[in-house]
């Protein structure tokens, strides 16, 4: 009865995908989106038997954003791996200090210093996205550019409805400087987005060149995770076997 006991449980650990046990991922998002968009990618990397979180961010404030994503840290159970897009790879850097993390995935993500703020950042080479101000100090991208600028690799009505459910985002967030950046203590990826009109793939090589991140080109506009999720999730799990 034993040994039938200790086959079944055998039998049973050999069914569990490879990274179930060792691994969780965290996503965050990038301004004035949500979460939503990461499904495809969240299906893939659950299909591998990892643990992912993804985080919904206030955009109340950088540091709010930060807080809620080491909020989301802080439930996870053994080694992450932390993955941030666009200016959630800004919120990554500073929040992927936590213990916990064990890599930094950046997806045609801003990838600041200690002492930068992202308006400083992002002058290097200009960004050209458009912005439609609400009010003297919040702002959403510009509905009549909007696909053609952020995501005209997408489906007009996804696009369409990305823009109509925007999320708010202050001017006050890209002119706070960082106090922390975790890539310097820990192996960072990154996606070059080379068909990119929101962060120019320029950018992207000069923050991943100096910070030492493996960086991986993928013919995309900037919302590489839901046009190519296939992708984005190959080099997350780079990022996962690096832990391993």
């Amino acid at each position: 009865m034993k040994k039938l006991m200790l086959a079944a449980l055998i039998g049973t650990s050999m069914a569990v995908p490879a990274f179930a046990d060792a691994t969780n991922v965290v996503l965050v998002h990038g301004a004035t989106m949500d979460a939503s968009g990461w499904r495809p990618v969240y299906d893939i990397l659950r299909a591998k038997g990892l643990k992912v979180s993804v985080v919904q961010l206030p955009h109340t404030s950088l540091a709010d954003d930060i807080a809620a994503t080491r909020l989301i840290l802080k439930q996870q159970k053994g080694p992450t791996v932390l993955v941030g897009h666009s200016y959630g790879g800004a919120v990554i850097t500073e929040a992927g200090t936590e213990e916990v993390v064990k890599a930094l995935v950046y997806v045609a993500a801003l990838e600041p210093d200690e002492g930068e703020n992202l308006t400083e950042l992002s002058q290097l080479y200009p960004m050209k996205i458009n912005m439609e101000m609400l009010d003297a100090h919040t702002f959403v991208p510009s509905p009549t550019t909007y696909r053609d600028t952020i995501a005209a690799d997408l489906p007009e009505d996804v696009t369409d409805f990305m823009s109509a459910s925007s999320k708010p985002m202050t001017v006050a967030t890209y002119q706070v400087r960082f106090h922390q950046a975790a890539w310097h203590e820990k192996p960072t990826f990154g996606i070059v987005t080379t068909e990119d009109r929101v962060i120019p793939p320029e950018l992207l090589r000069w923050m991943y060149k100096r910070a030492g991140t493996k960086a991986t080109d993928i013919k995309s506009s900037h919302m590489v995770y839901m046009s190519h999720p296939k992708e984005t999730a190959d080099v997350i799990l780079q990022a996962v076997k690096s832990v391993n």
